[in-house]
């Protein structure tokens, strides 16, 4: 297996101003993480949270978990593409098997993903040993290394605390959009004292909460750091968002230059108007929104 060092990753990535009147009028000064821009296949917090679980793989095949559209899956089976490691993929709905392949999963299958799909309600049990086991003979995986669904364990929360030593006086707020909340328990623990994580999740559900406190006790034996969720901008769940938000991002990506993830970049930016023009951040506020991925070309 190639060295993770000969991939060149773009470290410490960016951070980047952004001009833009719904925060300059309120006082409020935005910038931008471009984590999009740490490494062209592995992309964002994708390259935070896998980098230490591949060197522990040391050269097993790797098994992870995702949905039909999962960028983690995506990015692993890049790794195991340019790392030379055999990846499995484990994806969420049997009934998906008999279907031509999405562009997402095409692309994973592409860089050498041996995808294995499985039935919805043993998906929702895979953390559970036995069920985990079953899942792991049937894709004839017993000996692989398990990442799990999103990447997040402790070893990827250990290495988003970096994104947040990065940050360590460059900004009062880091934001960023959340799906199983390994990058924001790792960003937070990494911050400086005074500085806080604001998530905004892009589930509904409510129970993000739990996981990320579950994944800092795994990670560091407690809770580190300052840092909350705000809720209402999933725009109804994952994969979903509305014309309101398209708009949006487009107007987003227009006005600066950016490119802009719908799924979840799209949600954090909104919100963070949003939250703006409530005055949630008091005039001489410095916010980063941490860029955490960039849209998928097919």
């Amino acid at each position: 297996m190639n060295s993770l060092a000969a991939l060149q990753p773009n470290l410490p990535s960016p951070l980047q101003h952004v001009e833009d009147e719904r925060f300059g009028r309120h006082g409020v000064r935005l910038v931008v993480k471009r984590d999009d821009l740490i490494h062209p296949e592995l992309v964002g917090n994708k390259w935070r949270k896998l980098a230490l679980n591949l060197r522990a793989a040391a050269g097993r095949p790797v098994v992870t978990f995702g949905g039909a559209y999962s960028n983690h899956l995506r990015a692993t089976a890049a790794a195991g593409r340019l790392l030379g490691l055999p990846t499995v993929g484990v994806v969420r709905g049997e009934e998906l098997a008999d279907r031509p392949l999405n562009p997402s999963l095409a692309r994973c299958a592409a860089d050498g993903m041996r995808l294995h799909f499985v039935a919805r309600s043993a998906y929702r049990h895979k953390a559970d040993p036995e069920t985990l086991d079953a899942i792991l003979r049937a894709a004839g995986a017993e000996d692989a290394y398990v990442v799990p669904e999103g990447g997040s364990n402790a070893l990827a929360v250990r290495g988003c605390q970096e994104l947040g030593e990065e940050l360590r006086g460059r900004a009062d707020v880091v934001a960023l959009a959340c799906g199983t909340g390994g990058t924001l328990a790792g960003l937070a623990a990494g911050l400086a004292p005074g500085q806080r994580a604001l998530g905004v999740p892009v589930l509904r559900g409510g129970f993000l909460t739990a996981e990320i406190r579950a994944l800092q006790q795994r990670a560091f034996g407690g809770l580190r750091g300052d840092w909350s969720l705000d809720d209402r901008f999933h725009c109804g769940g994952y994969a979903r968002t509305t014309p309101e938000l398209d708009a949006f991002a487009e107007e987003f990506e227009e006005r600066h230059g950016l490119p802009v993830e719908r799924l979840y970049v799209a949600k954090m930016l909104y919100g963070l108007v949003t939250l703006t023009e409530e005055g949630a951040f008091p005039r001489g506020t410095t916010v980063a929104a941490v860029i955490t991925g960039a849209p998928f070309a097919t």
